[in-house]
C-alpha cells in the first residue's frame, strides 16, 4: 500500500515511517527537512522535501504518487503565532483538501492530550474522547481547530478522517514539548545530575514506538469505528519516574526543589484509551521496562531510543 507521512522526519513521524515500511508498505516521508537517520537506520522509505504550507507542492506530490493513506504528523509547537498558524492550521487544511481532491481512502492526523488543558477541570478521573476540551495554549488551540477541520471535511465531503490524541510521548531523542520526563532518564544515563521543580508533577507517559504502532493500526483500518482515539499512557509522577530510573541507575542524581505543589497545575495526565484497546488491541509495556530500555539505549549511543 502507498502511504504518505507528512512530518516523517520528526520525532514520532520517523517511527511511523519505520513501522509501516517494516510491514512492507511503500512509504513516503514528506518533510521540509531531510533526515539522514533514514539511511543510517536502513529505513526503506522515499524522502520528499516538501513545505506543507504550500498547497501546490502538496497536491503535486499526491498527484504524482497517489497514496491510498495519508498520515499527518507535521506540527509546530510554541513559537511566534504566524509560522505556527501556517503549519498547524493551513498545513492541516492543505493535507485534507489535497487528500479530498485525490480520493485518498483514509487520512489519519495527530491531535494531542493538550486539547484537554489541565487535569483539574476533569477531577481525578480518566479523560475520554467525549469530554469537552479546555485548551490553554497556542498549540492546543490549534489542535482543537484541527479536530473541527476534520469534522467539517467528514460532514461536507464524506471523507474518512481519524484523529489520535497523543499523551506525553517518550523517547531519548525527544527535544520539543514536555521533556522533563526525558531529561529525568537521559541525564542520569549520561552520568549527569538533574533537578526539577516538583516531585508531584504528573505526566501520562507512553513510549514513542507504541504511539507509532497505534498510528499504523488505525491507518490500516478501512473505516475505524470512531473519529477520535486517545493514546492513553501510564499516569506517573516525576517522583515515581525518578524511582524507576534509580532501579536501573542506583546512584542517579535526581533532585526536586519541592516535594509538592505542582500537581494542581499539571496538564492532563489521566487519559482513557478503552476505545483503542478494544478496537485495535493495543497493549503497552510497563513503563519501568521502557525506562530500562531507554537507559540502555543512551549508554549504547543509539540514534533512536
Amino acid at each position: 500500500m502507498s502511504i504518505f507521512v507528512f512530518g516523517g522526519a520528526g520525532f514520532i513521524g520517523r517511527r511511523v515511517v519505520r513501522t509501516l515500511a517494516a510491514q512492507g508498505h511503500e512509504v513516503f516521508s514528506l518533510d521540509i527537512n531531510r533526515d539522514p537517520q533514514f539511511e543510517a537506520l536502513g529505513i526503506p522509505a522515499t524522502q520528499v522535501r516538501l513545505d506543507l504550507t504550500k498547497f501546490e507542492d502538496v497536491i503535486a506530490a499526491m498527484l504524482q504518487h497517489r497514496p491510498e493513506v495519508v498520515i499527518n504528523m507535521s506540527y509546530m509547537r510554541e513559537t511566534t503565532p504566524r509560522p505556527a498558524m501556517a503549519v498547524n492550521i493551513l498545513g492541516m487544511d492543505n493535507c485534507f483538501e489535497a487528500a479530498r481532491l485525490c480520493g485518498v481512502r483514509h487520512v489519519v492526523y495527530a491531535s494531542s492530550i493538550g486539547v484537554n488543558g489541565r487535569q483539574k477541570p476533569y477531577g481525578e478521573r480518566k479523560i475520554s474522547e467525549e469530554d469537552p476540551p479546555h485548551p490553554t495554549y497556542q498549540y492546543a488551540v490549534h489542535k482543537v481547530f484541527n479536530e473541527w477541520q476534520a469534522k467539517d471535511y467528514r460532514e461536507k465531503h464524506g471523507m474518512c478522517i481519524t484523529g489520535i490524541r497523543i499523551a506525553h510521548a517518550a523517547g531519548t531523542d525527544k527535544a520539543i514539548g514536555a521533556v522533563d520526563h526525558i531529561e529525568c532518564i537521559v541525564g542520569p544515563a549520561r552520568g549527569k545530575a538533574v533537578e526539577f521543580n516538583y516531585r508531584d508533577t504528573m505526566r501520562c507517559l507512553v513510549h514513542v514506538d507504541e504511539i507509532a504502532e497505534l498510528f499504523a493500526r488505525v491507518a490500516m483500518k478501512q473505516r475505524p469505528a470512531h473519529v477520535m482515539y486517545n493514546s492513553g499512557g501510564q499516569t506517573t509522577s516525576m517522583g515515581e519516574l525518578a524511582e524507576m530510573v534509580r532501579a536501573v541507575i542506583p546512584d542517579a542524581r535526581i533532585a526536586f526543589r519541592q516535594e509538592a505543589g505542582g500537581k494542581e497545575f499539571c496538564v492532563a495526565y489521566m487519559f482513557d484509551n478503552d476505545r483503542a484497546v478494544q478496537e485495535f488491541g493495543i497493549a503497552y509495556r510497563p513503563y519501568a521496562d521502557r525506562v530500562r530500555e531507554m537507559v540502555e539505549s543512551v549508554r549504547r549511543g543509539d540514534i533512536l531510543g
